[in-house]
């Protein structure tokens, strides 16, 4: 299937990594990396997940950049630097959007880095939903699991605009509840949609967790 015409890609990954003790973007994925690619991480997982359905794919960074450049290079990515990093994760959404409006896009699909990729069955249906939703003059198309709206999220140039246009105090989840007659929630059987690894019991979960299935 075609992805959404000047569809970006962008992994937000300029947080701090507080609470797990080191940076999200770089743990090994799979957990178990004997079973995975050699030398894969989160950062590097989302990339080559994402990269087959965009015409590029950005990686927002804070403090953190210099330690990502490399793997955002070599796995083909851009490299984008929120000064503001500090303030939080809506200003790195926004230092997303903005470059993707700056290259000339007109849609983008969102995502966090410290979480495992979605099920491909999982991206395909919200890209398929995304398109539809164009067609109907929606917004954005928005996956949910377990009554838990997540990521990724396809965003048009509308709704990148009222991210853009929001005030710096706001959040994502202010501008999406100000605009939920324009996006669609889709419902998903994917559990990796809501998965949140913020610590290392977090993290160490996840050799626990069986595959999604997605229907």
């Amino acid at each position: 299937m075609a992805h959404a015409p000047s569809l970006c890609a962008v992994i937000l990954a300029a947080g701090a990594s507080t609470r797990m003790g080191r940076d999200k973007a770089l743990l090994s994925w799979p957990p178990l990396t004997s079973s995975g690619m050699p030398g894969a991480t989160f950062l590097s997982a989302a990339i080559r997940t994402l990269s087959p359905h965009a015409d590029m794919v950005l990686v927002v960074a804070g403090a953190n950049a210099e330690a990502l450049a490399p793997s955002v290079y070599a796995e083909g990515a851009m490299l984008v630097e929120n000064p503001d990093w500090e303030q939080g994760q809506f200003s790195s959404l926004r230092a997303g959007l903005q470059e993707v409006l700056g290259r000339g896009r007109d849609a983008a699909i969102v995502t966090l880095v410290d979480r495992p990729p979605v099920e491909p069955a999982t991206l395909q249906a919200l890209l398929i939903a995304f398109e539809r939703a164009l067609g109907e003059r929606l917004w954005a198309v928005v996956p949910e699991h377990a009554g838990k709206h997540g990521h990724p999220i396809l965003v048009a140039r509308e709704m990148m605009e009222a991210f853009l246009k929001a005030p710096q105090t706001s959040n994502a989840r202010d501008v999406e509840h100000a605009h939920q007659d324009r996006i669609r929630y889709l419902p998903v059987n994917d559990p990796r949609t809501v998965t949140n690894v913020d610590t290392p019991e977090d993290y160490a979960a996840l050799t626990r967790t069986p595959p999604a299935i997605v229907s």
